[in-house]
């Protein structure tokens, strides 16, 4: 759950609450690109996904900018950039026997077709170039969250050797939906991004995900923000594009980001990535907030979260596929980029493994906790 509670309106409208976001080549090597979208924090096997929103992914063809770019690559201009969006809906769920359900999704492609699916069926729903999945998994992300909160709180590493996931068993709502190429109109390096929107005829953003804890872990800290310290900037940036952020709130976004960023560097006792006067050398890439998945690269299961973004960089080609893979232990890597920019030993945070890891088959989540531990109070 790298993204759970990411503001105020996520914790009051937990339905609509994404937990984490992957992308990845399928396994199976047909060039299809794998999208994933967990929302729910803490769901039962007995939930349902909700009749009022719309789950969206949206892909955008990525370019390469020029050499000294802030950001190395760019997804097309403001207005009338390529996108291709698959959005799914349900219908309002039937009930069946007091604890079982019956739902119905609706997964429409960029060309306007259709694919149905029903919740909870393994099989899932395939057509048109695009197979579907929908159904209570258990939560996959690999963190000890409390450590990383505590090493906000106090300024100090405070990872150990051994640490644990954050109530180990929890499930989530996930959301799989397998893309073959040809729906992507010849794009093969992409920006993906997945949403919650209310659904209607006036949708509204509810909450948007590219990469983890971008907005807990970097946005959400207040206390080292010299212009906005007592601003909870969570809200306003869900509801931002991901591929545009309007002009009006970008100042404090940035203020925000110059100062976490140079708290999360200095944690090791040295700069590694030194300031241009109060500018983060990170705070543009961040901001640019998706996932870049190379579609033409193989699928690699760890160690591609952040390598094509890192060599674009570094002014080096990438190497793999990019974007997040279900069992790769992001949180070591991006730990280890802010910290030391990789120029030292790996920060760990003491958990390298999902206790179920997912498969390599679809729909790759893994099957959901019937058990799963109680939702905490203060949540």
């Amino acid at each position: 759950m790298s993204d759970h509670i990411s503001g105020p309106r996520a914790l009051a409208n937990s339905i609509a609450d994404i937990t984490d976001v992957f992308a990845f080549p399928s396994p199976e090597g047909t060039g299809a690109l794998v999208v994933v979208m967990n929302t729910l924090p803490f769901a039962k096997v007995s939930n349902a996904f909700s009749e009022g929103l719309i789950y969206r992914f949206r892909v955008r063809p990525l370019t390469a900018n020029a050499p000294g770019a802030q950001t190395p690559f760019s997804a097309g201009p403001e207005h009338g950039a390529v996108e291709f969006v698959f959005d799914c809906v349900f219908s309002p769920p039937t009930d069946v026997d007091g604890e079982s359900f019956e739902q119905v999704g609706t997964c429409l492609t960029p060309s306007g077709d259709s694919v149905s699916f029903r919740v909870n069926d393994e099989n899932g729903g395939s057509d048109h170039g695009v197979r579907v999945f929908a159904g209570a998994r258990w939560d996959p992300f690999i963190l000890d969250a409390p450590a990383a909160l505590k090493t906000v709180a106090i300024g100090e590493l405070a990872f150990a050797d051994r640490g644990q996931i954050y109530m180990d068993g929890k499930n989530v709502l996930g959301l799989v939906v397998e893309i073959d190429a040809s729906l992507l109109g010849g794009a093969t390096f992409v920006g993906v991004v997945a949403e919650t929107l209310t659904r209607g005829t006036f949708n509204v953003r509810i909450e948007r995900v590219g990469r983890p804890e971008v907005k807990n872990l970097i946005l959400g800290p207040m206390q080292f923000d010299p212009v906005n310290q007592d601003l909870e900037i969570r809200d306003l940036y869900n509801m931002e594009d991901a591929f545009h952020i309007q002009h009006g709130y970008e100042g404090a976004y940035r203020a925000r980001l110059n100062a976490n960023l140079a708290f999360w560097d200095g944690l090791d006792g040295t700069t590694d990535w030194p300031l241009n006067g109060d500018v983060h050398p990170l705070t543009e890439l961040v901001l640019a907030d998706f996932l870049a998945v190379d579609v033409t690269k193989p699928y690699q299961e760890k160690g591609s979260f952040l390598e094509i973004e890192l060599a674009a960089l570094r002014g080096r080609p990438h190497e793999t596929c990019g974007g997040r893979t279900i069992n790769d232990d992001v949180m070591d890597t991006f730990f280890t980029t802010l910290i030391n920019a990789g120029n030292g030993p790996t920060i760990r945070d003491g958990v390298d493994k999902s206790s179920r890891p997912a498969s390599r088959e679809f729909p790759y989540l893994s099957a959901p906790n019937p058990n799963p531990p109680e939702k905490p109070e203060h949540h």
